[in-house]
């Protein structure tokens, strides 16, 4: 057997977790930093195995990006010599799709295939090439190659606005008009914090791009250069996935550096259920179990509402609450593969049907209403749940049923540890220091 973790479950955890930079910052800005005009030094990047494969493949189309310290990477797109990125590179991780920026700033012209990464659903992608499109990008898919044709004559010109708010087509869009001699304008745009983040490295460098709201307003400029470093911001995800795993072993937990508005939704949440939560000095909290955790009723839904990467952590803290707790998934169509692996360990989850009318509105993905959904669970505690073998379908799954094993009295096998090694540094070091027994084979 391999890449899978062993653990033995049962235990209180506690103790403190220093955060990882952001995985959601950390690729968009490594290929924004190809449209800079030199190298780009990016610090507190996470080593994680989707950052490790952009590197390899942006060292494929002939860029520079390395490591030159733990956490600090030095970028450089001048080298590039190829417009198309291959099918094997691009297979292994989603943000491939945002090349289309500087391979068409670079060459006017290029193809990239569908993109990778996580099957949590069927993801917008219509809602970024009609983005392109709008703005000027000529864009043709091949069905018999699986790739897209991207074409830019002109300097992109014009305004979009998105049907449904995307994350990714929100930044992709931003990047293609970042650097140009015309003014862009995108609304509807996706509120995340990780979005700002993007903006604030790009402003720094040169552009000149503003967020009202929902809208962002872009002047293009005729080039980006990096003054000095940037350092991104710290993973909301892995505060959650730390929290929650503390709080259902009943122990406590200091963890930060990360500003309060990016986790304030799930901060009010454990509170809500009965946690403690403290805020600390230099953006640092304490959360602690304080006795027996409340039911909730929770549903998904971009920034600033509870993000659809929390959920599968928190559905395991619900299976030690007193009562029925309800999670709906509004984000995406496929974000319940957990659940029959959280079942192996006796957690009591089950299916439920959405009693509400215009559903094509109530939910952010594309719904068909000639497809059927599972979109909510309920969670009946508080379980003792007992180990088992289970199997990662995708990268906060990966981190769910962990956290579950690590709950659970006796040993647990987790199979599929790569993929959680996507998103989470130094996995099996945190667990550790958090007084879990955990692993890898």
């Amino acid at each position: 057997m391999e890449d899978a973790y062993i653990i033995q479950g049962g235990k209180k955890l506690s103790g403190e977790i220093s955060l990882s930079g952001a995985k959601n910052v950390a690729l968009k800005v490594i290929i924004a930093g190809l449209m800079f005009e030199g190298p780009v030094i990016l610090e507190n990047i996470p080593r994680i195995k989707d950052v490790l494969e952009l590197i390899s493949l942006l060292q494929n189309l002939g860029g520079k990006a390395e490591f030159i310290a733990k956490n600090k990477l030095v970028i450089d797109g001048s080298g590039i010599k190829k417009n198309r990125v291959d099918l094997f590179h691009a297979s292994k991780i989603r943000v491939s799709f945002i090349l289309f920026a500087p391979l068409l700033a670079k060459f006017g012209k290029c193809y990239i295939p569908n993109p990778g990464g996580c099957r949590i659903g069927a993801r917008p992608i219509d809602r970024i090439v009609d983005g392109m499109k709008s703005l000027g990008v000529v864009v043709d898919y091949d069905p018999q190659t699986g790739y897209y044709q991207a074409v830019l004559k002109d300097k992109l010109r014009g305004s979009y606005c998105f049907t449904k708010t995307t994350h990714t087509g929100t930044e992709l869009l931003i990047l293609l008009s970042v650097i140009g001699t015309n003014k862009i304008v995108l609304e509807n745009a996706a509120l995340e914090p990780e979005i700002d983040n993007l903006i604030s490295f790009l402003n720094d460098g040169g552009g000149q791009i503003k967020r009202v709201g929902t809208k962002i307003f872009i002047d293009g400029q005729k080039k980006l250069v990096q003054k000095k470093p940037f350092k991104i911001i710290s993973d909301r995800n892995e505060l959650a996935t730390y929290v929650c795993l503390v709080l259902a072993t009943k122990g406590e937990i200091k963890i930060g550096p990360i500003p309060f508005s990016l986790i304030k939704t799930f901060y009010d949440q454990v509170k809500t259920v009965g946690g403690n939560c403290k805020k600390l000095a230099d953006d640092w909290y304490h959360f602690s179990y304080a006795g027996e955790l409340k039911s909730s009723k929770i549903e998904t839904s971009p920034h600033p509402g509870f993000m659809t990467d929390w959920q599968p952590n928190w559905a395991v803290l619900m299976t030690q609450a007193k009562g029925e707790s309800l999670i709906v998934e509004r984000v995406f169509e496929n974000r319940f593969s957990y659940v029959s692996e959280l079942r192996k360990l006796g957690a009591d989850i089950n299916f439920e049907q959405l009693p509400l009318k215009n559903l094509s509105e109530y939910f952010f993905f594309n719904f068909d209403p000639a497809k059927k959904y599972y979109q909510a669970i309920k969670i009946k505690g508080p379980q003792k749940l007992h180990g088992g073998v289970l199997s990662i379908a995708d990268l906060r799954a990966g981190a769910t049923l962990a956290i579950g094993a690590l709950l659970a009295e006796g040993e647990s096998v987790v199979q599929g540890a790569s993929i959680l090694e996507r998103g989470y540094e130094d996995f099996i070091e945190k667990i550790k220091s958090l007084g879990g027994e955990i692993k890898k084979i």
